[in-house]
Formats: C-alpha cells, sequence, structure tokens
C-alpha cells in the first residue's frame, strides 16, 4: 500500500481521476480516497494547509496502519531563481526513501534535488523569500511536510517529498496570501476574491494566468506520482540518507 498526502483536493484533482477502481471512505473520521494504479494500491488524504490541521490529519491517518511509502505531495513556492514555475522538487532534507528503482521511469523528467522548508504562512514578498533562502539555505517552502515527516519518522515509513513549483520571486501569486486562502477557515472565500480583483482589475489576467499554471503545475505533478508509482519501487532504505526525527 502506498500513501499519497495532498493539501488540498485544487493539488489532488489529477492524480484522482487518473486512479482506478476508486473509491471513498472514512477512517479515524478522515475522508480518504482509495485506488489503484497499475494494480497497485493507493490511499490518498488532503492534510489540510498549516500546521494544526495537518498534525491532526495526518495522525489519525497513520493510526495503526503501515504503508510501504509515503508520499507527500503538492505545490510548493520557490526562493530562488533556479526553481520555476512547473519544475519538480525531491526535498532532500526530509528524504528517507530510497529512490534508485524509480530514476529509469524519471529519466525523462527534470527534477531538482535541494532542502525545503515548513512555514507557517504563504509567503508573498519577493523580499521575504530573499530573506528565508539567505537565513536557511533552502530552496523551496511549503507548509505541511515536516509535519509529515516526523509522523513518518515515529511509525518508521519512508517517506518522499515531492512538490511542483507554483510561484517563484519573480512570478508570485496574483493576490495577497489572505485574499486567496483564508487558513483558518481552510477555504478560498469567493466573494473576499471577487472583491479584490473588482477593486483592482489590472490584476484580473494576472489571476486567470496563475490559474492556467496551476492546472500544468497539477498534470506535471500528477505524471510524476505515476511514474514513480509504476517504477515499484522495490528496495525500501528505512534508515537511509535525511532520516528525519
Amino acid at each position: 500500500m502506498i500513501a499519497i498526502t495532498f493539501a488540498l483536493p485544487a493539488e489532488s484533482s489529477e492524480l484522482l481521476r487518473r486512479l482506478g477502481n476508486k473509491t471513498r471512505t472514512d477512517r479515524n473520521g478522515i475522508s480518504i480516497v482509495r485506488g489503484t494504479i497499475d494494480h497497485r494500491s493507493i490511499e490518498v488524504i488532503h492534510t489540510g494547509v498549516g500546521e494544526n490541521i495537518c498534525r491532526e490529519r495526518i495522525g489519525k491517518f497513520l493510526e495503526n496502519q503501515q504503508f510501504d511509502f509515503l508520499i507527500s505531495a503538492g505545490f510548493a513556492g520557490s526562493l530562488n531563481h533556479e526553481l520555476q514555475v512547473n519544475d519538480l522538487l525531491v526535498a532532500k532534507n526530509f528524504l528517507t526513501l530510497d529512490l534508485k528503482h524509480a530514476q529509469s521511469s524519471l529519466s525523462n523528467v527534470s527534477i531538482h534535488v535541494a532542502n525545503m522548508l515548513t512555514v507557517p504562512a504563504l509567503i508573498d514578498s519577493s523580499e521575504e523569500r530573499e530573506r528565508i533562502a539567505r537565513e536557511s539555505g533552502v530552496s523551496a517552502v511549503d507548509m505541511e511536510t515536516e509535519f509529515i515527516a516526523r509522523a513518518c519518522a515515529a511509525k518508521t515509513i519512508p517517506l518522499l517529498a515531492l512538490r511542483v513549483i507554483t510561484d517563484t520571486p519573480t512570478q508570485p501569486f496574483p493576490a495577497p496570501p489572505g485574499v486567496l486562502f483564508d487558513i483558518q477557515q481552510q477555504r478560498t472565500h469567493i466573494a473576499v476574491l471577487t472583491k479584490f480583483f473588482l477593486a483592482h482589475p489590472r490584476r484580473i489576467p494576472s489571476l486567470v494566468q496563475f490559474a492556467r499554471k496551476i492546472a500544468r503545475a497539477r498534470k506535471t505533478l500528477s505524471d510524476a506520482l505515476v511514474s514513480i508509482v509504476r517504477s515499484q519501487v522495490g528496495t525500501i532504505d528505512r534508515n537511509g540518507p535525511g532520516r528525519f526525527g
């Protein structure tokens, strides 16, 4: 059994569309999508965005369960000019899964291997990105993987954090983070979003462009996930380099 986590359905929809024998169930109060990729069993959950909800959901999801490995998948923001929109990133500092059996299947895909930091909020300004990069030495940020890594370490479940870049210092979000997503409510408020863009109509083209980038990034991520699952990662190193904890 392979587990794949996403923060939100906006990240997972392309992969879920490609699952065979798809069913939905609840376990410990957590909604789970089950399915197959080439007869390999998959369980997918949405952790939500940020520490509190992610810790709660991943803990309940892994309770009394054992997976061959877990993939923390989804979107990430770049902190430098090397990682561009639609690039794939393997977070080296969270990696505890031996990837050598997947390398041949991903030989035609450009994947960057670099360190990633889990942060408490969406980062908007290029100055803030540069500060975090300078102080931490990491190349990208997300909001969930650290907590997923800790939960996997406690269960000795090998982990791969695979993220696709959706925003960069030169291609930031089309609106302030609080307009795009309410972390407390775990949702986008359409009324707030509409009000903002009515007040800033010149930003509407950037919103449309951002939506197109998200669609491409989602497909890129899904293609890579399917390739990894199909590669039948056979040698699982539970004490390999990058062990977290």
